[in-house]
């Protein structure tokens, strides 16, 4: 919305600086911090009123484990602090809509799951197949959303490798019918959305754990959208261009700005956990952005941490069933495995924030091999 300003640049010279999509996503950042600023005291107090679910001695932060009862739901006061940012800054496309949707529907699955368990006082929410179900559906209505405007169609079936100098996938593969290779890619789409949005959720277990891992891989998939929406960027790293790339770094700017806010009430000892509510929605965001740039396989590297929780997951259950009962790792997800071994829960997320940054920079580097 405030980009219009640009409009009045021959009022006052300044206002032409709207239009840059760098200032945009800095102002964008500060907004959802001031917002969040604002906001999490009230949000923290009133979700502090609600009878709080159990939790398992394992997963409980430091606060709970001395007495506290810390509340849930936290990703409200994520959502608060960066959609306005969001609708404030960004110039709105299909992209932007189809990421904000992402948040929003996946984080609505995880609000009803949240209720529940606070309704109840307990663990049990929404059944694992309806939380699938519902995922799946927010991620195909995502994909109608893009599919909206006609400009992106085409675009939509490119699936990039980090590596490659072309797509790995793209509306022209084997001369098949844009009808069918857009099938495909919106399978593609559905499975990566959802698949971040678990392993985000498999994430947060620890006090500052997945935030701190968000924050990271949002910097970096901001930097890229940028990247991509800048023609002559992308020309030179041999990225795929996406015309409106750019507006998603505005979304990641804002998405790294509410975060900070959570972070600081969500460092151990937590004031407030995200739920899933939060997790579910920001993994589903992510996993919407990287695929609306081309870059699915760019967010399972940068996301790299997330891809070992699941995959730590997915092990032990096999394991477990292929063994009758023997266990691959103490515990999962793989950061409570650490704890199991001794590791204290500041060291498990320090190390793991910086494991995080390690994919980062690898991430960034994996660009430029081509």
């Amino acid at each position: 919305m405030l980009y219009l300003l640009k409009n009045l640049e021959s009022f006052w010279g300044p206002f032409r600086l709207f239009e840059y999509i760098s200032v945009r996503a800095i102002l964008a950042g500060f907004t959802a911090l001031a917002l969040g600023l604002l906001l999490s005291g009230p949000i923290i107090r009133a979700l502090s009123r609600l009878r709080q679910p159990e939790r398992s001695q394992a997963l409980m932060g430091e606060l709970a484990k001395e007495g506290g009862k810390v509340p849930t739901m936290g990703g409200l006061l994520i959502g608060a602090a960066m959609i306005p940012a969001v609708l404030l800054w960004a110039r709105p496309n299909v992209l932007v809509l189809a990421s904000l949707w992402s948040l929003v529907g996946m984080g609505l699955v995880g609000f009803v799951d949240d209720w529940l368990k606070v309704r109840h006082g307990s663990s049990d929410g929404i059944s694992a197949r309806q939380k699938l179900a519902g995922q799946g559906l927010v991620a195909l209505l995502a994909v109608g959303i893009v599919l909206l405007d006609p400009a992106y169609r085409e675009s939509f079936c490119e699936i990039w490798a980090p590596v490659l100098k072309a797509p790995l996938w793209s509306a022209h593969s084997f001369g098949w019918p844009l009808a069918a290779c857009l099938a495909v890619a919106a399978l593609f789409f559905i499975l990566v959305c959802v698949g971040c949005s678990n392993a985000v959720n498999l994430t947060d277990g620890l006090d500052g754990l997945a935030i701190g891992c968000v924050l990271i891989t949002t910097l970096i998939l901001g930097a890229v959208a940028y990247l991509a929406g800048h023609a002559v960027f992308a020309g030179y790293l041999r990225i795929s261009p996406v015309a409106g790339a750019g507006e998603l770094a505005v979304f990641c700017a804002a998405l790294v700005g509410g975060g900070v806010v959570f972070l600081w009430h969500n460092a151990a000892p937590a004031e407030i956990y995200m739920g899933d509510v939060g997790a579910l929605g920001i993994g589903g965001a992510l996993g919407a952005v990287a695929c609306l740039m081309h870059q699915p396989f760019l967010l399972a590297i940068v996301g790299g941490v997330f891809v070992l929780e699941a995959t730590s997951v997915l092990l032990q259950v096999a394991y477990f069933k292929r063994t009758g009962g023997r266990r691959l790792f103490l515990m999962t997800p793989i950061h409570h495995h650490f704890q199991k071994k001794g590791w204290p829960a500041t060291k498990v997320v320090a190390r793991f924030w910086i494991l995080s940054f390690l994919c980062g920079l690898l991430g960034l580097l994996s660009l430029k091999l081509r």
